[in-house]
């Protein structure tokens, strides 16, 4: 590749704190980090927050990568060195931006971060002519800014971006136009324990894109089939069926419509450890996971206890200064859950006697994210709500705690994040959709639908 083809990659702090390692993604390209990008993550690796973590592993990568280079190496570029060192021929620079005037050009007004990283990107720009220098933030009001100062190049950290489009994202389930019987010649059926399981051709579904543990159902009302296995050839199919699906039942809750009864069926399913379930607001993603966590703990014995847990964004650090202990400090954030469980025992003769005899009954805890890494956590049923909200490095954090007979539930709404960083695509849920769709151990099913009141769905629909 020649020279003038190769880009100049400017990065701000917030990728660095996405992606740690992000010097690393950017191919034969060259990178560029600012000295203010420097000092912010020096102010931020001392807080008590999970994002210090980050900020410490990005500063040992640097430091890897610039090794024993001399003040005048450093200035022009050290090589980047990777996993694949053999496909890269990029280099990393600091820019020293607090040592350079911009006499000749409009620049952003200083003593603010991002003005001056901007303001670096905007000197690169007009110093180097021959390559396109780009500015990388995950801010979207710094790249408005950016552009608006006359920034050419302006994008988003997307090297972790696994689809391009949230509309793409994988369901869990497949409608198949039809009845499926109809387009089926040649299968093999047999009994599998309780379920028949049926092996056809893979070509009997077309260009279908297929995942295990998949849900398909036809335009019918009998066929329902989960996939079982897949290769070049054939295709192995467990039986379902519409009806059985919908009268599958947990602590007194029945689905309403097939996609709460796919849910349902994964979430019961003991083979499976992890389901994750994606919808818009009030299709039922909480309710059905407390149902089968209660059925499983208390009827079934199947796991020791019931941990709940999600993320506290924005004001993580305030959750000290709420009143008692952990899991009372917690209950802000999880009143989604209790709410859920007040549902769950409204028609019993005291409902809040009922609900404290199953907190203790079910062994139910209450947690924080922030406290979750070096656990390992055994024969429990785990509730990780809003997961939208999470990063794919703290997805990865807490799907590594879980140990033996531990089943995890992952639910959340790409409709509603919080972070200022994250968007449906780069979304830690996103991450997890697409990264365990090929997984024998993992479900994922797409609640589509609102069934909490005729006015929740009509708020879902129409604002």
């Amino acid at each position: 590749m020649v020279q003038a083809e190769k880009k100049l990659f400017v990065l701000d702090t917030n990728v660095l704190l996405h992606e740690p390692l992000a010097i690393y993604s950017f191919d034969e390209h060259d990178v560029v980090v600012p000295m203010t990008v420097l000092e912010e993550l020096d102010q931020i690796k001392d807080r008590k927050k999970d994002v210090a973590r980050d900020a410490r592993v990005a500063i040992r990568a640097l430091e890897d990568a610039v090794g024993s280079a001399s003040p005048e190496q450093l200035l022009a570029g050290v090589p980047l060195v990777g996993v694949e060192a053999e496909q890269r021929a990029g280099t990393l620079a600091i820019f020293p931006d607090h040592q350079v005037s911009f006499p000749d050009m409009v620049a952003l007004p200083g003593n603010h971060n991002d003005n001056d990283i901007i303001n670096s990107a905007l000197y690169l720009q007009q110093t180097h002519k021959d390559k396109a220098v780009v500015l990388v933030t995950k801010d979207i009001n710094m790249r408005i800014k950016a552009k608006g100062a006359g920034l050419r190049h302006v994008e988003d950290y997307r090297s972790d971006q696994l689809v391009d489009d949230i509309r793409y994202l994988a369901t869990g389930f497949t409608r198949l136009d039809g009845d499926f019987w109809q387009r089926v010649g040649d299968v093999r059926s047999y009994q599998q324990g309780r379920y028949t399981e049926h092996t056809l051709p893979r070509s009997a579904l077309g260009e279908e894109p297929l995942y295990l543990n998949q849900y398909l159902v036809d335009d019918g009302k009998e066929f329902c089939a989960q996939v079982r296995e897949i290769n070049d050839e054939t295709l192995v199919l467990r039986d379902l069926g519409r009806e059985r699906l919908m009268h599958y039942h947990a602590w007194g809750i029945s689905p309403k419509n097939i996609y709460q009864g796919m849910a349902l069926q994964a979430l019961m399913d003991p083979d499976i450890d992890l389901v994750i379930l994606t919808g818009p607001a009030g299709s039922g993603k909480t309710l059905l996971a407390l149902a089968a966590a209660l059925e499983q703990v208390v009827e079934q014995r199947r796991y020791d206890r019931v941990l709940v847990t999600r993320n506290t964004p924005e004001i993580a650090e305030s959750i000290g200064f709420l009143p008692g202990t952990e899991e009372e400090k917690m209950m802000p954030w999880l009143a989604a859950v209790t709410d859920t469980l007040e549902v769950l025992h409204k028609h019993d003769e005291s409902p809040s006697s009922s609900l404290q005899y199953i907190m203790d009954k079910a062994n139910i805890q209450f947690k924080s994210v922030n406290f979750m890494r070096g656990r390992s956590i055994q024969n429990s049923f785990v509730l990780l709500d809003e997961c939208q909200n999470l990063t794919p490095s703290q997805v990865k954090t807490i799907l590594t705690r879980m140990g033996e007979g531990t089943k995890l539930v992952c639910s959340g709404n790409l409709a509603q994040i919080d972070s200022n960083y994250l968007t449906a695509v780069t979304s830690g849920l996103t991450y997890l959709v697409e990264r365990f769709k090929m997984f024998e151990g993992s479900s994922n099913v797409y609640l589509n639908g609102v069934v909490r009141s005729r006015l929740a769905s009509f708020a879902e629909e129409n604002l």
